[in-house]
């Protein structure tokens, strides 16, 4: 008998824009970020509740991710920024601490976005234009980085629209990246170093990219390779095989704005999702903006990664 897929909505906030899930296997814990308002949210699994802590000091809070050995201290896209942060999964306010590396005022009017980090704990994280700046759907000066285990910040990417999805695929040990506006999903080799190299396309998402519905956001991969997809506008997340670069599932949620996904729960067969409530033509309503949690699905996910920090950072 086939599994029954069910998708609830879990307690906490409802966000402009929720993002950057990342489930911490220590704590039983998924911590995620409303960017818009600098805050973080850490869902813990075993209370089933949602704390909640702002960020005094930043601007934008695009993800949160822990760091190696250092309970409590997180690596956070702040604006154009890299930060360590305090905090204890509890009280309301979050501390801002260390600067890792700042992209300068040439940078000014970009954000970092989606981030996420790799097997050897290297972080790799890109920007698009701020929300406040010039219009972040038209211009393509946005980038993708990566921090190096000696504190160095790489430029790996350029000519990127709005930096979106990242991942890594068990199956094809492939980096896989999305450029929400390239309307596609893009594959790459990966060496000892970390950078990227054979660029392809791994599938193209529509033909019209006038067309709003089919905007790819966030991303994950289950414990078999094949890849999870929030589609922004689209009310769905989609899952694709990489081997044959084919859509095999559809996930339907009940809110139009899907931001991102991630493996958690205590066996990591619970897809989580993020989603948001931005006004862009209509008013988005509650469950808009929620923490969504998806099982069922017969399948696991991996443990994410925690970021190393650099000696010369420490």
């Amino acid at each position: 008998m086939a599994n029954e897929v069910k998708v609830d909505v879990l307690p906490g906030p409802f966000l402009e824009l929720g993002e950057g899930p990342h489930w911490d296997v220590e704590s039983q814990s998924l911590y995620y970020v409303c960017i818009l308002t600098s805050t973080l949210h850490r869902y813990d699994w075993k209370e089933g509740k949602t704390y909640s802590a702002s960020i005094e000091g930043s601007t934008y809070a695009s993800f949160v991710i822990p760091v190696k050995g250092r309970r409590g201290e997180f690596v956070v896209g702040s604006g154009r920024r890299l930060v360590l942060v305090s905090w204890d999964g509890r009280s309301e306010r979050a501390t801002l601490g260390k600067v890792l590396a700042d992209l300068g005022e040439e940078e000014a009017d970009h954000r970092f976005n989606d981030g996420k980090v790799d097997a050897l704990g290297r972080l790799y994280a890109g920007t698009m234009l701020a929300e406040d700046s010039r219009n972040h759907f038209e211009m393509d000066d946005g980038k993708l980085y990566r921090l190096d285990g000696g504190g160095q910040i790489v430029q790996l990417k350029s000519k990127v629209h709005i930096s979106n999805g990242l991942t890594w695929s068990v199956r094809t040990n492939k980096f896989y990246y999305i450029d929400s506006f390239a309307f596609d999903i893009k594959e790459y080799s990966v060496d000892a170093a970390g950078n990227l190299a054979d660029e392809r396309v791994l599938i193209k998402l529509k033909d019209d990219e006038a067309s709003t519905e089919f905007i790819a956001d966030g991303m994950t991969g289950d414990a078999d390779g094949n890849l999870y997809v929030a589609v922004f506008a689209g009310s769905k997340i989609i899952k694709i095989n990489p081997d044959t670069a084919q859509i095999v599932q559809e996930i339907p949620l009940p809110v139009a704005q899907v931001t991102s996904v991630a493996f958690g729960g205590p066996n990591l067969d619970v897809l989580f999702a993020t989603s948001a409530a931005k006004e862009l033509t209509t008013p988005q309503e509650p469950p808009a903006g929620a923490l969504f949690q998806i099982t069922g699905l017969g399948v696991r996910g991996t443990p994410m990664h925690e970021f190393v920090l650099p000696a010369s950072l420490a």
